[in-house]
């Protein structure tokens, strides 16, 4: 509303590497009408589509700008757009401060000084603003110290804020926002564009959780992320990164269709320090033991087992609900400096796995960390790139394992991965890994489940969903891992043990030409490393009985005197 694009302050860094980034930018004293701002905006984004017509063009819409946003799209249905609206007021004719209002109207001017102050926390939260840019790792009394110089430094700024918005600009405004709001709603119906909005639960200026699944159901093709602790200045506010989340939405894209290989961007040092601290308690409480074997057949502590140069395929066991990703995935970032890129179930890049709160979620951060659906085309094109892939071939049905099934390798009888990887020299490492056993115990499995008539219901409706909506793996094959029945399994938590990989030794592909050619030695090969997944569980599996620190306990008592989690000694390898 203020027009001066504020809201891109602190993202506009971070977008700048990926994106060309444009600020609309609107005189204090500009009386412009609704209409034409419209049309000066859509004249720069024609101007933009001309010169690429085969890249979609980004806008994002804060507040009074999600507005204009719509009705830009709604007039250029043909542009490929790309809508990010943070909590659009295109719902303030239901805003909570229509009875104040009249107030501002009539405010002696004397008085106008107040108004900044008293905006500043219905716009946000004053808190999350002044934590921006502290490093919540640093002491707490230098948190408190640079939070202390923040607040103070904010309340500077608002004194000014009079002299940048006097009140007939603010009239001026409130009525600009009353005709946006009507001009844009009247038109949702023509907007063709992809649009993804962040609403806030704590937005005190608009109901925008209610206008988000307002919204939802009104525009073709919206997804919605809810940010229930954040104000309306959502972009202002502390531990919000706009380009993060339109990375792990699979928003960001070069061309018409998000491609999840060609389209993918690397996490930064920022967001992989954020994902290591979300997921702290997790790393530490499974307290990962990884080791790898060298060529020679000797096995070390860490990943030097495991080649540098790409392509490399990781071939493993599929631990319960896949408890082993996070660790393994920040691991190996960590050690190895490489990215691992993981094929997942089709159905988690789906609107099937969506909470029903559309909060930001595990999901989300899998896709910014690189998960790609299982398909060939994927596969092909993770390998042309000499990517680290890694393959999970039990799938589904190895992560949702029975009751009796822990550790059980359940693989397709088909060698589907061996001629894709040789035809593109990659280096295979098989690996096991152990551990769900000690954190959790599973209690109802699918068995258990369809005995329960409204869960039975629920699950065949869910996976009846996704196979109209043509998420369906190896429909084709028979036997145990055709069984790919997604269901939501009951697990209660232990007191935590600990994860125990090995990555075998690597397995050369290049010049394999035999591989190509000859599908029985394919098979043998497959075969093969199946044998060497199930052959590593097994050895965790007796070996973790000679580890003293298996506990968490035992880990967090020698923690306390000794070292690290990362310095914590196991078994004899």
């Amino acid at each position: 509303m203020d027009g001066t694009g504020l809201g891109l302050v602190l993202h506009e860094k971070a977008l700048g590497k990926v994106f060309q980034v444009w600020c609309l930018h609107i005189p204090v004293y500009d009386r412009t009408p609704f209409e034409e701002l419209v049309e000066y905006v859509e004249e720069t984004v024609k101007m933009r589509h001309a010169s690429s017509p085969n890249k979609p063009i980004y806008l994002v819409g804060d507040s009074f700008g999600g507005c204009l946003a719509l009705a830009v799209a709604a007039r250029n249905p043909k542009i490929d757009l790309v809508l990010i609206l943070a909590n659009p007021a295109t719902s303030f004719g239901r805003t909570p401060l229509q009875p104040l209002l009249p107030l501002l109207e009539s405010l002696p001017d004397e008085f106008h000084v107040t108004v900044p102050y008293l905006l500043s926390f219905i716009m946000g939260d004053p808190m999350k603003m002044a934590m921006v840019n502290i490093d919540s790792m640093l002491p707490p009394r230098q948190i408190i110290q640079h939070l202390s110089d923040n607040l103070t430094a904010f309340l500077v700024h608002l004194s000014g804020v009079a002299d940048i918005i006097p009140k007939e600009t603010l009239l001026w405004k409130l009525k600009l926002l009353r005709s946006a709001s009507s001009y844009s709603n009247s038109r949702l119906h023509a907007v063709n564009a992809e649009v993804l909005m962040l609403a806030s639960g704590k937005d005190n200026m608009l109901p925008s959780a209610n206008e988000a699944q307002r919204l939802a159901s009104s525009l073709r093709n919206c997804k919605v992320r809810y940010f229930k602790d954040n104000g309306h200045a959502i972009l202002l506010e502390d531990g919000i990164n706009l380009l993060s989340i339109i990375k792990g939405t699979s928003k960001y894209r070069h061309s018409k269709r998000h491609d999840y290989v060609m389209d993918f961007l690397p996490p930064s040092m920022s967001e992989f320090k954020k994902a290591v601290q979300d997921f702290r308690w997790y790393i530490n409480f499974t307290g990962s033991v990884m080791l790898s074997t060298m060529e020679n057949g000797k096995i070390v502590r860490g990943l030097a087992g495991v080649p540098c140069e790409g392509p490399v395929l990781l071939v493993g066991y599929h631990m319960l609900m896949g408890l082993e990703v996070i660790p393994l995935v920040e691991e190996y970032l960590r050690q190895k400096k490489i990215l691992l890129r993981g094929i997942a179930h089709p159905t988690l890049f789906t609107q099937l796995i969506e909470s029903e709160t559309n909060e930001s979620s595990i999901f989300d951060m899998l896709r910014l960390y690189g998960a790609t659906p299982v398909t060939a085309s994927n596969f092909f094109k993770l390998l042309a790139t000499k990517s680290h892939v890694l393959l999970y071939p039990g799938g589904a049905r190895e992560a949702l394992h029975r009751k009796g099934e822990e550790y059980k390798v359940i693989w397709p009888d088909q060698p589907e991965f061996i001629r894709m990887a040789a035809r593109f020299g990659a280096t295979i490492v098989p690996f096991g890994v152990v551990g769900e056993d000690d954190i959790a115990q599973l209690v109802l499995d699918y068995d258990d489940l369809k005995k329960i008539p409204i869960l039975s219901d629920q699950i065949r409706r869910d996976n009846e969903l996704a196979a109209r909506m043509g998420v369906t793996v190896r429909r084709d094959m028979t036997g145990e891992v055709a069984n790919q029945t997604l269901y939501l399994p009951g697990i209660l938590p232990k007191v935590p043990g600990r994860f125990y990989y090995l990555f075998g030794k690597p397995i050369h592909t290049k010049g394999r030409q035999d591989l190509l050619k000859d599908r029985e030695k394919a098979r043998e090969l497959y075969l093969h490393i199946k044998y060497e997944v199930q052959n590593s569980v097994n050895y965790l599996l007796k070996k973790r009985e000679e580890d003293p620190y298996r506990s968490v306990i035992d880990r967090t008592t020698y923690r306390a005197f000794s070292a690290t989690f990362d310095d914590v000694p196991t078994f004899d390898y």
